[in-house]
């Protein structure tokens, strides 16, 4: 259940939100300090769109000697409205989650949506969380395994869309294994496979023209515009414009960067339509390897209406941010990649490398705001070699 919490002082800045001190403090007064020991405070992810709305989850790591489990609880504030604090699974925006998130219900959930024999127990393991937004994990029921996503109501039929869309591509997908309509919860069939991006890391390189063929296969499929949803990349880019924005405010180094950016995709981002059949946020992470050669797309909500060339830009830009801002271990080969893949796309297809780099460069400024939302000691450093990329990129 969602509560009210008094604030420390009146109007609190977003800052309060990132002080781990006042956020427990918030948590005690709400739901108690139920250990005398002093726990570990961690921030796992802040967003903040100034004037309108704050948010940071916070991950309470007990001592060992303690023996009792991590807590995630989540600080909101809207603009003029009380904090509200709720802790994992009790998310309001996600109605069936506490459901599925918890084994003595979940088993209920899925008799009832999923398998028509009952299992007698049920392992339930925590993938992916993003409070408001949606929640992904795994269901173990003996050699039965799901993966399991709560999402927000109105999220529902633009997923559902999506993956009829998607199973008419080349593309090998998880079959939907069950619906839970008023609790906005689907199954979906684990795949056995091996991450993309780990193989890529490895050094172990798909074939590009594999790659190309899946996209080309789902870019053929019709699109209904009238029923779908479309893209909506202009939106997404004004968000992560604003929250970079304010975070580079008071650092000017950064704050340069992040101007000499937004000079060239302002233009870009205000005039882009969609313009066919795409994934629309399509990256190695997304995708499973098959040992027969087939790729498995696991993630697919996103796909409808939007830009082929976009889906190019955006497997690009994770590929440079990974082999640039990730580890230095075997970056050489993420780096290659990143370039035979780029070759490949653009000989198969005679697209205008500047086009394609605006494109790489829009999906690369959206990456940055990952060092924003989970803050570390060095997310001032991150984020200033984020920008410096995204002008590389555009030359």
């Amino acid at each position: 259940m969602t509560v009210s919490a008094a604030m420390d002082t009146p109007g609190a800045l977003a800052n309060d939100f990132l002080d781990p001190d006042w956020a427990w403090r918030t948590y005690c007064r709400q739901f108690g300090d139920p250990y005398p020991e002093t726990p570990t405070i961690r921030v796992v992810e802040h967003t903040n769109v100034p004037g309108r709305r704050a948010r940071t989850s916070y991950e309470v790591e007990w001592p060992e000697d303690v023996y009792v489990p991590n807590v995630r609880f989540t600080l909101q504030r809207d603009d003029g409205k009380p904090v509200q604090i709720f802790r994992y699974p009790d998310d309001p925006d996600l109605p069936g989650l506490p459901d599925v998130a918890d084994p003595e219900t979940a088993i209920a959930r899925v008799k009832k949506h999923v398998m028509t024999i009952p299992p007698r127990r049920i392992r339930v393991e925590t993938i992916r969380y993003r409070p408001g937004s949606h929640a992904v994990l795994r269901h173990r029921l003996g050699r039965a395994r799901f993966y399991v996503r709560a999402m927000r109501p109105a999220a529902m039929p633009a997923l559902l869309q999506a993956a009829h869309l998607v199973a008419r591509s080349g593309f090998a997908v998880p079959r939907i294994a069950g619906i839970w309509n008023e609790g906005a919860v689907i199954w979906t069939s684990e795949i056995p496979g091996r991450n993309l991006r780990q193989c890529i890391r490895a050094g172990e390189r798909p074939d590009p023209e594999a790659l190309l063929d899946g996209l080309a296969s789902l870019w053929d499929v019709p699109c209904d515009y009238g029923a779908a949803r479309p893209f909506d990349l202009g939106g997404r880019y004004r968000g992560a414009r604003r929250e970079i924005e304010h975070a580079v405010r008071d650092h000017e180094t950064a704050r340069r960067a992040f101007s000499q950016v937004t000079a060239v995709l302002d233009a870009f981002n205000g005039s882009w339509q969609p313009v066919g059949t795409a994934h629309n946020d399509f990256y190695d992470d997304q995708l499973l390897a098959l040992p027969d050669g087939r790729m498995v797309l696991v993630d697919f909500e996103e796909a409808g209406p939007g830009d082929p060339m976009l889906d190019v830009g955006n497997f690009l830009a994770h590929l440079s941010w990974d082999a640039n801002m990730g580890s230095s271990k075997r970056a050489g080969a993420r780096t290659e990649f990143h370039d035979q893949f780029r070759r490949a796309a653009l000989n198969r297809f005679g697209w205008d490398e500047r086009e394609l780099a605006l494109r790489e460069a829009t999906c690369l400024f959206r990456i940055c705001v990952f060092p924003v939302m989970r803050p570390q000691d060095n997310w001032l450093q991150r984020l200033e070699d984020g920008l410096a990329l995204v002008n590389e990129t555009l030359g």
